[in-house]
């Protein structure tokens, strides 16, 4: 008996030791289908749902693509600089490719914008460079081979742009014409360029003080009026621009007198004006707005422009972005539109770059908005938001001279600059 019942109890110990055994199996098994399958088991039901939730925040998340918003070239002394425009700053990149064909400086996440793809397809990018759209998400920028010396890559803030600067080969570099006797000295030393026959000897530069005489403008808590700090800031430009040889300054007010915005253009186009820069001071509800932007005419892309415009124009909000699209076909041309934003460009960066570290700046950039006084001119026409009067530290520096000489000195930098960088004749 004793016999039998330790037979029974081996038996059952025995059959318990393979169960466990098989479950064993079993589960190592299933662990190992569902790694191999990437089916869950129902044991890893748990496990699964948190491993699915951490999967999905795994996903890559689409960079912001930059956006080359503008781009312009200049030569000056066998020295080529390309530069782009962003609408953010992006890494300078480290490798460019060589090839037998040159060189290629790649920028990835990038894309042209509507302005840089307009010069592009018009040819007006100087030599050597070349720039391609090589991807929804990539542009490239290249050298062909022998069209360089060396070259140089820099980014820049405030505003963020991408620079290139190249030296041309001994062989590019032309010597600069001689001037007609007849034609007085420019007030910029222009890069060597082609002599062309001019209807006139001189540029005519139109200055117009925004508002004035029972039109006050835009108001400060402490009374400041927008019509008086144009008018200052007017005369302090024309002052600067007088001394310069070769250039004719008016104004479309001299004193505090009244000005109809259609007036102000028609006074430009009789006078067969080359620039024109208008001259105003911003506004804003929430008073801890302040800076700088500057616009030209188009379409006001957000609800902030077409406030602007309105206040300018002095119309309601509703109705000053009517009809904008007719204006541009037939009023004005796609040079005149091009020109515009290249001098609102030039005008920004030099405000930027004289203002910069004197004074608490913040640069809201160039916009376009339907300007009434901007719409029937017939050439280059921008207006210039100097700062903001609802701002009460911006407010006290538009009553010190020193800040509104700063900024007449700024705009004359911006003239300066565009007409070097356009190589604009006198028209």
């Amino acid at each position: 008996m004793p016999s039998a019942l330790w037979r029974i109890v081996t038996t059952l110990v025995a059959v318990g030791l393979t169960g466990l055994c098989v479950q064993g199996l079993d589960r190592s098994w299933d662990s190992s289908a569902w790694a191999a399958s990437g089916e869950p088991s129902y044991s890893h039901q748990k496990k699964t749902k948190r491993t699915k939730g951490s999967q999905a925040g795994m996903v890559p998340v689409p960079l912001r693509l930059t956006t080359i918003e503008n781009l312009r070239t200049a030569t000056s002394s066998g020295v080529t600089r390309l530069v782009l425009d962003l609408d953010r700053r992006t890494k300078v990149p480290k490798s460019p490719t060589f090839q037998n064909e040159g060189l290629t400086i790649e920028l990835p996440n990038a894309t042209l914008g509507k302005s840089a793809q307009t010069k592009l397809a018009k040819g007006i990018l100087a030599k050597p460079f070349v720039i391609t759209q090589t991807s929804d998400h990539s542009v490239s920028v290249s050298l062909p081979s022998g069209s360089y010396q060396t070259y140089k890559l820099i980014s820049l803030a405030n505003p963020p742009r991408l620079v290139v600067d190249v030296v041309l080969p001994a062989e590019q570099i032309e010597p600069a014409p001689a001037q007609a006797q007849s034609e007085p000295s420019l007030p910029f030393e222009l890069p060597p360029q082609p002599v062309q026959p001019r209807a006139k000897t001189y540029r005519t530069i139109v200055i117009d003080p925004g508002h004035g005489g029972r039109d006050p403008g835009a108001h400060g808590a402490r009374g400041t009026a927008e019509k008086d700090v144009t008018l200052k800031v007017g005369l302090k430009l024309r002052d600067i621009l007088s001394k310069q040889p070769g250039v004719r300054v008016l104004m479309t007010r001299e004193r505090d007198v009244f000005v109809e915005l259609e007036d102000r253009a028609k006074f430009a186009n009789s006078n067969d004006a080359d620039l024109f820069v208008s001259i105003h001071v911003n506004s804003h509800p929430q008073r801890s707005v302040r800076g700088i932007e500057i616009y030209h005419f188009g379409e006001a892309k957000d609800q902030r422009a077409l406030e602007v415009a309105a206040r300018e124009n002095g119309t309601p909000l509703g109705s000053s972005d009517v009809g904008w699209e007719y204006l541009v076909a037939d009023l004005l041309t796609t040079k005149k539109i091009e020109a515009s934003l290249e001098l609102a460009w030039n005008t920004k960066e030099a405000m930027i770059g004289h203002l910069n570290g004197h004074y608490a700046l913040v640069d809201h950039g160039v916009k376009t908005a339907p300007f009434y006084v901007l719409r029937f001119t017939s050439m280059p026409s921008i207006l210039a938001e100097i700062a903001y009067v609802s701002n009460a530290a911006e407010e006290e520096l538009l009553r010190t001279n020193s800040f509104l000489t700063r900024i007449a000195e700024s705009l004359y930098e911006g003239v300066k600059s565009y007409l070097v960088a356009s190589r604009q004749p006198a028209r």
